[in-house]
């Protein structure tokens, strides 16, 4: 739902989450709601396996090329920012098929995953895969950043605000801190994300008529600068609401997966040795 959000008009067509999910299920059917989901789960998939392996890797190297302890709030946030743009430059094409898949409305532009690859590459070239490149990375390092170290911190509160239970509930510790790091992180960089969003569906402004008016923007400071002269300040925070609510989910689940299976191997190891 957060990118039926990212029009620029004061009058735009969805003003509110509860009047946006009426709306779409009035106008499109409940299958609106999962727009964009297969190549979501791609992009899930691929960005997950990537930015955890490369986060493992550079808290590693960290670890033995110096003394900074691995759990430190400054290591996690640069190992967690450079592992997630290293998973956003493997999968930022799937990203930007998402983006256009959950962006259009009624009649549909795109049809399957099949004819969006064909026509975009067709009306726009191959570098349409990579709209949005820049400010997704300058949007994406912050936030995988802010996700990794605020984990770490809010699970040593969790177990210094309950000694006791912060040991024995692991997985309740882990969804928890999991849901809390994504909401700062989104809150803290979403003028970013909603930068990246509009950038996203450049060329793509006639499809997206019935959510209201689509300005087109030039880049990133052009984007902000529009933004903030069209829609005053609280324009970089439109649709943070739907975002928060993905973030806290999504995130919580993410560690939350991420702790279990990284307990269940090393306890497969220990038993095997």
């Amino acid at each position: 739902m957060s990118s039926r959000f990212v029009s620029s008009d004061p009058t735009a067509k969805y003003h509110g989450i509860l009047q946006a999910a009426r709306q779409m299920l009035q106008e499109e059917g409940p299958t609106a709601f999962w727009k964009g989901h297969i190549p979501a789960q791609l992009l899930s998939v691929g960005y997950g396996a990537v930015q955890f392996l490369s986060f493992e890797m550079l808290t590693k190297l960290v670890h033995k090329a110096s003394m900074r302890d691995p759990r430190d709030f400054s290591v996690h946030f640069a190992c967690g920012g450079l592992s997630a743009c290293v998973a956003t430059l493997t999968v930022h094409p799937v990203d930007v098929l998402r983006t256009r898949f959950a962006a259009q409305g009624e009649p549909r532009v795109y049809k399957t995953l099949r004819d969006a690859v064909t026509t975009m590459y067709r009306t726009e070239g191959p570098l349409v895969f990579y709209k949005g490149l820049h400010p997704t990375l300058i949007a994406i390092f912050p936030y995988a950043g802010f996700q990794f170290s605020f984990y770490n911190s809010l699970k040593h509160m969790y177990e210094w605000v309950i000694p006791g239970e912060g040991k024995k509930n692991g997985n309740f510790k882990n969804l928890l801190c999991g849901s809390g790091a994504g909401v700062i992180s989104k809150t803290l960089t979403y003028p970013l994300d909603l930068f990246k969003k509009r950038l996203q569906v450049r060329g793509f402004e006639q499809a997206r008529v019935t959510f209201g008016q689509v300005r087109s923007y030039k880049g990133l400071m052009d984007c902000a600068k529009q933004v903030l002269r069209e829609e005053g300040a609280q324009g970089f925070f439109k649709g943070l609401s739907p975002s928060l609510l993905k973030a806290a989910l999504s995130t919580g689940f993410v560690f939350f997966w991420y702790e279990f299976f990284c307990d269940l191997f090393h306890h497969m190891k220990k038993a095997d040795s």
